[in-house]
């Protein structure tokens, strides 16, 4: 069998988006005819059924349902590749680095500051998102490293590197009884009846049950918090959004969370690996484990 072309994948992954020949045209801006004949022409070749066609619509078939997740990496890989080969021409090179705001200050600081200090350092450029976000950022080629959080993040299909490994915080209303504890348990605040813990996406996007509410950006969390609607717990370097009607109080037996920093597998580069041994650096020589602050 031939190899797919990536013009198959874009045409057969718009069809099975939509489930629509007619849409899938006009998203692709062909005509119907070529785009009916495209995709019968890689079941040929593939040797599959990948819809079944029917007056009732079009659905994917098992077989479809697989090259409908496959076509969307190996497209992702490929328009990654073209974003990276890009950045290795331009003639002043940076590192665009992208971590959730507000997550990992103090560690996020030292490191640019420590990498700033090093002879040759190629510009490090930072890019803010959302809870979840990084893994998807890299996979799309739209940032060469992240800092993301084990066990918390998407770490498939990353290299990484451990940076700082510490306890959680809970994060309560300044207001709350729980705000005047010295310290608390997981047992202590998992079902508090006025306070739900707020809900965080789950890898796949979506949010376990619960009562809490469903949260997708650190500013909608730290709103809520201050409004006695939820509570959270995260690693204790996270904090530094924390708001005046904030309390951070340590959480006993909540798991370790490890601060790392990641990036896709099999890249690299020279800019890249001038980061990384700055990074472990950092963790050996300056940093102490759970702590999230310099050493003095």
């Amino acid at each position: 069998m031939d190899g797919i072309e990536t013009r198959e994948l874009r045409y057969f992954t718009a069809v099975a988006d939509l489930l629509h020949f007619g849409r899938a045209a006009e998203r692709l801006g062909i005509a119907q005819p070529p785009l009916s004949r495209a995709v019968r022409q890689l079941e040929r070749r593939l040797g599959v059924r990948l819809f079944d066609r029917d007056r009732r619509g079009v659905a994917l078939t098992e077989a479809g349902e697989v090259l409908h997740r496959e076509a969307r990496l190996a497209l992702s890989a490929v328009e990654a590749a073209a974003r990276r080969t890009r950045r290795a021409a331009d003639p002043a090179p940076t590192i665009t680095l992208v971590t959730k705001a507000g997550a990992s200050h103090a560690l996020l600081q030292g490191l640019l500051d420590a990498h700033g200090r090093s002879r040759d350092a190629v510009p490090v450029r930072v890019e803010l998102c959302e809870l979840g976000e990084q893994a998807g950022i890299l996979r799309r080629g739209a940032a060469d490293v992240a800092l993301m959080h084990r066990p918390v993040d998407d770490l498939a299909g990353l290299d990484t590197q451990d940076l700082l490994t510490e306890g959680q915080v809970a994060i309560v209303p300044a207001a709350h009884p729980l705000a005047a504890r010295h310290r608390v348990t997981m047992s202590d605040v998992v079902d508090v009846p006025d306070l739900p813990m707020a809900r965080w996406p789950r890898l796949n996007g979506t949010y376990p049950d619960g009562p809490g509410p469903e949260v997708r950006s650190q500013a909608q969390l730290a709103q809520l918090v201050a409004l006695g609607r939820t509570l959270l717990v995260i690693p204790a370097s996270s904090r530094a959004w924390q708001w005046p009607e904030h309390a951070a109080v340590p959480v006993t037996d909540a798991p370790m969370v490890t601060t790392v920093l990641a990036w896709p597998a099999h890249t690299g580069s020279a800019a890249l690996d001038g980061l990384r041994e700055t990074a472990a650096a950092l963790r050996r020589d300056t940093f102490r484990a759970g702590s999230g602050e310099p050493a003095v």
